[in-house]
């Protein structure tokens, strides 16, 4: 099994596997620290069938993070945090989750198993500072990190991952081992040479006429005039076939000029 294959719990072809994604830290708050991660886990999560659901921004407050991990993780198949399980007194995510889950949290032997070498070839001390990094929720799961080794965990739903984007990039890879995937979110788009305004109704009124496929459409700002971009996206191909099909020949039939782009 590779890294982004589905593990043997994966879920059928008409399954759904939501996840919310908890972004820990005040200096995302403060705009201090642009966030890279959002993008990324969507984007992972998109194509390993895991549609992301909703995104959440909390300050570095346990409580803050406890009432967001525990409405999510009770609201969504997964939820994945990053941020805040560093060696300052800052980074408080660890704990958090475990108070969340009501479990207790100590420096764990395997996670020192992997720090210590890395520091002892390095010449560096495991201060109370770094073993902080080491510390693990009871009963999770380790998380690989093999950039600065220190690692995240999984606990129940709950993913836990650094801020650093090179390194919840890897912790990731390692993380999709071990969660359920669903139906892969298909899509289709096309352009159309005409502003939102004068293609709304009719867009309404093909989503009234094809529920299970969801339609959005987004503006476009161009040298020659306004475009609209309508994407439809579905689990179902046959489904998401028809309906542009359908949504094409509406828009022939409307004299409105269009063009299919990849999406």
């Amino acid at each position: 099994m590779t890294k982004t294959q589905a593990n043997p719990d994966q879920a059928t072809a008409k399954d759904e596997v939501t996840a919310a994604v908890l972004v820990i830290g005040d200096e995302i708050l403060s705009g201090r620290t642009k966030d890279r991660n959002i993008g990324y886990l969507a984007d992972h999560l998109t194509r390993s069938g895991i549609r992301l659901c909703e995104v959440r921004v909390v300050a570095d407050e346990e409580e803050a993070i406890v009432a967001a991990v525990n409405a999510l993780r009770a609201a969504y198949t997964y939820v994945l945090t990053t941020g805040g399980i560093g060696p300052t007194h800052d980074d408080i995510t660890a704990s958090a989750i475990a108070k969340a889950f009501g479990v207790p949290i100590d420096v764990d032997e395997r996670a020192l198993a992997l720090m210590r070498p890395y520091y002892e070839r390095r010449g560096l001390e495991l201060t109370p500072s770094r073993l902080r990094m080491a510390r693990i929720p009871e009963g999770a799961r380790l998380i690989r990190n093999s950039i600065s080794i220190a690692p995240g965990f999984q606990l129940d739903n709950v993913t836990v991952m650094a801020g650093v984007p090179e390194i919840m990039q890897v912790m990731l890879d390692d993380a999709l081992q071990y969660l359920r995937t669903g139906a892969r979110m298909l899509s289709e788009s096309i352009v159309v040479a005409a502003p939102e305004g004068d293609i709304a109704d009719m867009f309404a009124a093909h989503q009234a006429e094809f529920p299970d496929v969801a339609m959005g459409s987004y503006p476009k700002f161009v040298a020659d005039g306004l475009r609209c971009e309508l994407v439809l996206r579905s689990i179902d191909a046959e489904e998401l076939e028809k309906a542009m099909i359908s949504l094409c020949q509406k828009l022939a039939d409307s004299g409105i000029s269009f063009s299919k782009t990849e999406s």
